[in-house]
């Protein structure tokens, strides 16, 4: 799988005299790039939404061109596996290992493999890794070259990676032979550059070099190396940013842990959420007490400013209904039995005493049943014109004759 360099990508790709930083600025497609001493400078400068790609040098990988029968593209993997194995003197537990197919037919299929020593990489890496950066990506700075400069055809690549000057030849866009050189002086380029070739040879690898790429850096071997070559060096500057390549030498561990460092970021980013929340609903709540409070004391005193009138309101009322029976012509003795004596429901009823003060109502009397003083409190309790008292009456009390005799008490409302 390629993976596409996205706005959160940050690459860390070797140098002559370190290693560069390359960020997107802005959206226009402008990338700064940063120069390191080494990949500790990096760790300030990087976050946790970083999308880490690391290139790693020539120095660190080993390479490997194969030629293998085309079978079926799942069995294909395996088999690449198994060849590289064979091919390198350690263990597969000791190393990581991708690939990506050059050119394939019907019958034959040349792939490029390439491996990193765990150990080595993790000590390369470490003030990174240590640090929580872990990169999404780890893949070799010579396959982004030849990506980026030649995806298409043969090249040869030279550029300096830290004090040393590397050769890497590509075959449209992917990694056939890589080799660090012994010096950058013309005699020792006279030996080296001829031995890539030949080593181009025993691989089955075209050593005409129909396009040689030199680091821009390297302006002064320019005519150097077109003597050796015999073909005139096309000079060629820091991608901004590195084309996508396959390949990526990310251990297991490393891929497992960052899923966890993903993991935990979006947890943290979740609680965060839900902190923001909780304190927003907390100000709030803090905001509705505090105008709570303010209303209530607001009412406080407003109840307080208007106590005296409402005392007076309270005072008035009670003196009028003191005074209502002998104002309210409703409360006249003469008018309330008169309303008594309209509800009563037949002649068996009577009433026997009537007594009234200004605060209660007293009348007694006899029915020739229960059932009849009962019809009587009812009719007085519904009665218009009574509906300023509030009657009561208990349970009448049966005489021998069977006649009920009843008490009905009637208060001001």
């Amino acid at each position: 799988m390629i993976i596409e360099a996205g706005p959160k990508s940050v690459f860390i790709v070797p140098t002559a005299h370190g290693w560069n930083l390359l960020r997107s600025s802005s959206l226009n497609g402008a990338w700064n790039v940063r120069l390191l001493k080494d990949l500790a400078e990096a760790v300030p400068l990087l976050n946790s939404e970083d999308e880490l790609i690391l290139g790693l040098p020539v120095a660190a990988v080993l390479a490997q061109r194969f030629r293998l029968p085309t079978i079926d593209p799942t069995e294909f993997p395996e088999m690449v596996r198994i060849q590289i194995e064979k091919a390198l003197p350690f263990s597969a537990d000791e190393l990581t290992t991708d690939f990506e197919v050059i050119e394939q037919n019907e019958t034959d299929s040349v792939v490029s493999a390439v491996a990193v020593r765990n150990e080595q990489l993790a000590e390369l890496a470490a003030p990174l890794v240590e640090r929580g950066h872990i990169p999404r990506q780890v893949t070799v700075y010579a396959a982004q070259r030849a990506s980026t400069h030649a995806p298409e055809g043969q090249a040869l690549m030279i550029y300096p990676e830290g004090e040393t000057l590397v050769s890497a030849i590509s075959e449209n866009g992917k990694i056939s032979l890589m080799r660090t050189l012994e010096g950058i002086e013309p005699e020792q380029l006279q030996t080296d550059l001829p031995q890539l070739a030949l080593s181009a040879e025993l691989q089955g690898i075209n050593s005409s070099f129909p396009n040689v790429l030199l680091d821009e850096s390297c302006y002064e071997l320019r005519d150097t190396v077109q003597q050796i070559l015999d073909r005139r060096p096309e000079l060629v500057s820091t991608e901004t940013p590195p084309a996508p390549v396959k390949l990526n030498l990310l251990p297991e561990s490393w891929r497992l842990r960052r899923s966890q460092l993903v993991r935990r970021g979006e947890w943290r980013k979740r609680l965060i959420w839900a902190a923001a929340a909780y304190a927003g609903i907390l100000l709030l709540a803090l905001g509705y007490l505090g105008f709570t409070r303010f209303e209530v004391g607001r009412l406080d005193r407003r109840i307080n400013r208007e106590a005296p009138q409402m005392e007076f309101v309270r005072a008035t009322e009670d003196n009028w209904k003191s005074l209502a029976p002998a104002v309210d012509v409703r409360y006249y003795p003469v008018e309330v039995l008169l309303h008594l004596f309209e509800s009563l429901p037949s002649p068996d009823v009577r009433i026997t005493v009537y007594n009234q003060s200004a605060r209660q109502i007293l009348v007694d009397g006899e029915a020739n049943s229960a059932a009849l003083a009962y019809q009587f409190a009812d009719k007085v309790k519904k009665n218009p014109d009574l509906r300023i008292f509030q009657f009561t009456m208990a349970d009448p009390r049966i005489l021998p004759n069977g006649h009920a005799q009843f008490r009905l008490e009637g208060r001001p409302k």
